[in-house]
C-alpha cells in the first residue's frame, strides 16, 4: 500500500489538509501526518476532525495512531508527533 506523507505546520489551513487526506484515502493510500510543536499538531487534529466529516458522506471513518519520533534536522534532534491515519468503511 502506497504511504503518503503529510508534513503539517502551524500556518497550515485545516481544510486544506483534510481535503489531501480525504483525497488520500479515496485513493486507498495509507497518510501519515508529521507535526512538530504544539500549533501544528492542533492543525492536524482538526484536520483529522474536517476530515472525518468529509468522508463520512461516504460512508468511511476515520481513527488515528498518535506515535513520537525523532528528527535530526541542521544537526539538531528533535521530536515530532505522527498520526497514522486508518480508515474503515461501514
Amino acid at each position: 500500500m502506497e504511504i503518503m506523507v503529510l508534513k503539517v505546520a502551524a500556518a497550515s489551513n485545516p481544510a486544506i489538509v483534510a481535503g489531501a487526506v480525504a483525497n488520500n484515502v479515496r485513493e486507498r493510500k495509507r497518510v501519515e501526518m508529521v507535526a512538530m510543536g504544539a500549533a501544528a499538531v492542533n492543525q492536524a487534529v482538526k484536520a483529522l476532525a474536517i476530515a472525518r466529516d468529509y468522508l463520512s458522506r461516504e460512508s468511511v471513518d476515520l481513527v488515528c495512531r498518535p506515535e513520537f519520533i525523532h528528527l535530526t534536522i541542521d544537526g539538531e534532534k528533535k521530536s515530532a508527533l505522527k498520526l497514522v491515519v486508518f480508515f474503515q468503511e461501514y
